[in-house]
């Protein structure tokens, strides 16, 4: 199978890319200027490479020429973005794999892409990363331990010192003062992005402030476990004064003030970037699950992810190799659109786990 990864040169798409090539498939790396990206990701002879727009008018036939069998997309942010890439993998006969972290991207995928992914017989999969894919999997590997799951709250700390990319920080201003709609004891309650502050626990990393944060789980996830009254998710990152300033500019753009963020992103990424040598070693994610154990009494479960700085970025990868691979070696006849949720089993992320010194532990606290 011929994988072509859009972004493949990103803080992402390269990772993607040396671990399908490293399994000894076929990967292409695109790009707006391949022979630059391919000199800097460190690239070798295994990894092809070829130039690709994803906004030039003639995107479409040009990823059809090259026939791929998936296209795997990591051009962010996805947040605003159209469903045109996904459509052109489809209509180039290709499955389809994304990295996306939008929230109306994500949830409004299936509605917008079942009928056409079905008709061309192709597998179409978005959210195939951290949120949804590893979160959920968490989540159904212990549902079976409560009798009723009543809340859901999800966290992840990055290490001050991962990389982290202009997109990325695109993504995150593009709610930040926001108001978008979380679950809360069974009501759809207003949060603000980058606001909702709260003090969690993280094992290896301490007490860390962390923000709410609009992502796909909070919409997919109480239409997954039904019964559940609270999904809610935070962003923790490692220096505190950080999230005061992110909760003040919040706070205006609140308030109406006109806050341009988008515009400064690279240069807040390199002023974060500056603080890179002050920062831990470190980063993490938690899942806590709260509800009614099957033997009837409460029961709360947090469930600990630990990862060096420099592996940590390998976490939002891992979903989307994992899937590529199935696909490739025909481990999955699935058809249609759908988000990454129920194709991958936490025990298949392990492996990858312990490939990157990543440690997992899970906690039982008196609820």
């Amino acid at each position: 199978m011929r994988f072509i990864v859009l972004g493949g040169y990103g803080n992402f798409g390269a990772r993607i890319c040396r671990a399908l090539a490293r399994d000894g498939f076929e990967v292409l790396a695109a790009g707006r200027n391949p022979e630059q990206g391919h000199r800097v990701a460190g690239f070798d002879a295994a990894i092809g490479k070829v130039r690709l727009d994803i906004l030039d008018a003639d995107f479409e036939r040009h990823l059809a020429e090259l026939q791929p069998g998936c296209v795997i997309h990591c051009v962010g942010p996805f947040q605003g973005q159209s469903y045109q890439v996904a459509k052109a993998a489809l209509g180039a006969g290709s499955h389809y794999i994304d990295l996306a972290d939008g929230r109306a991207f994500v949830a409004g995928f299936s509605g917008k892409l079942d009928a056409e992914a079905r008709a061309a017989g192709r597998l179409a999969v978005t959210g195939a990363s951290t949120l949804p894919a590893l979160s959920s999997a968490v989540v159904d590997r212990f549902k079976p331990r409560f009798m009723g799951l009543e809340e859901i709250q999800l966290s992840i700390a990055p290490a001050q010192r991962s990389p982290r990319g202009a997109a990325t920080l695109r993504a995150v201003f593009s709610y930040l003062g926001r108001p978008f709609k979380w679950l809360e004891e069974g009501e759809w309650c207003d949060a603000h992005g980058w606001q909702e502050l709260r003090r969690l626990e993280f094992v290896e990393l301490g007490r860390r402030w962390a923000a709410a944060c609009d992502v796909p789980d909070l919409e997919l996830l109480p239409a997954r476990y039904p019964g559940v009254r609270t999904v809610q998710f935070r962003a923790s990152l490692e220096f505190g004064f950080e999230h005061f300033v992110l909760a003040a500019v919040a706070g205006l753009r609140r308030m109406g003030v006109p806050v341009p963020l988008d515009r400064w992103a690279p240069a807040l990424d390199k002023l974060a970037t500056r603080l890179d040598r002050f920062g831990g070693p470190h980063g993490g994610m938690l899942v806590s699950l709260t509800g009614t154990g099957i033997e009837g009494r409460r029961l709360h479960l947090e469930w600990h992810l630990t990862a060096g700085s420099v592996h940590g970025p390998e976490i939002p990868c891992i979903a989307a190799i994992l899937l590529a691979r199935k696909l490739a070696r025909g481990e999955t006849h699935a058809v249609g659109a759908i988000p990454c949720m129920g194709l991958l089993a936490l025990e298949e992320f392990l492996p990858e786990f312990e490939r990157w010194g990543i440690r997992t532990q899970v906690r039982e606290i008196a609820a």
